[in-house]
């Protein structure tokens, strides 16, 4: 595919994407690498329009350079965005009794505590994210430390073999402490998506580091 196609494929498909306010949105690429500026609205905007790019075949690499222009009526002090966190976490059932806390600056949204399983951590980033008036989310929620990592890693190829969706011959699974570590290759995004997701599900593990190369049938490569 070339440069130009690629480009294409990835306009359309963040204008075909109902959730993505792609006006104001600037596609560039290069050798499967593809680069995103301009503007949107919001922070949600932002995470689908890469999400979006990054469901476009033959997209190997995203640099997100994307700004947010909040909308003067959307504006929030960042008072009224904290108290919308507040809200959000007590009003989530997975949430409810977690020790997670939250500060704001400028916008931009610090999430911080512990938390039983990272489905929870995942949980209360996609609600701050959601919110009118952020800019940004980061997560710095850590998991509580269930069993030794050694005991998961059976469990973590055996999770990737069942999945109908994944080829996990090529992918490798090696633990250190609390943190899975996976390398290897794919042939897609969605299927380190996949991969990551069920590292992530095993009890005791805290941390995912991707070595994963994604290589098309063709046998281009990008991470």
């Amino acid at each position: 595919m070339t440069s130009s196609q690629l480009q294409t494929d990835v306009q359309e498909e963040l204008k075909w994407d109902p959730k993505v306010d792609a006006r104001h949105i600037v596609v560039t690429a290069h050798d499967g690498a593809v680069t995103l500026s301009g503007f949107v609205p919001t922070y949600f905007d932002r995470l689908q329009a890469v999400a979006a790019a990054e469901n476009v075949h033959g997209v190997k690499a995203i640099a997100d350079e994307l700004e947010i222009h909040v909308h003067q009526t959307n504006a929030k002090q960042d008072s009224d965005i904290a108290d919308s966190v507040v809200h959000i976490l007590e009003w989530t059932s997975a949430l409810s009794d977690q020790d997670i806390r939250a500060t704001v600056s400028n916008g931009r949204v610090t999430l911080t505590g512990e938390v039983d399983w990272n489905y929870q951590r995942e949980v209360a980033e996609r609600a701050a994210n959601h919110l009118v008036g952020v800019t940004s989310v980061t997560n710095q929620i850590t998991v509580k430390p269930r069993v030794t990592a050694k005991e998961v890693e059976g469990q973590i190829m055996n999770a990737l073999a069942r999945h109908a969706a994944l080829d996990s011959r090529h992918i490798h699974v090696t633990t250190s402490g609390t943190k899975a570590i996976l390398s290897g290759h794919v042939h897609s995004f969605d299927e380190a998506q996949i991969a990551k997701n069920a590292a992530w599900s095993a009890p005791g593990i805290s941390a995912v580091d991707d070595d994963l190369l994604v290589i098309d049938p063709l046998g281009a490569e990008g991470r």
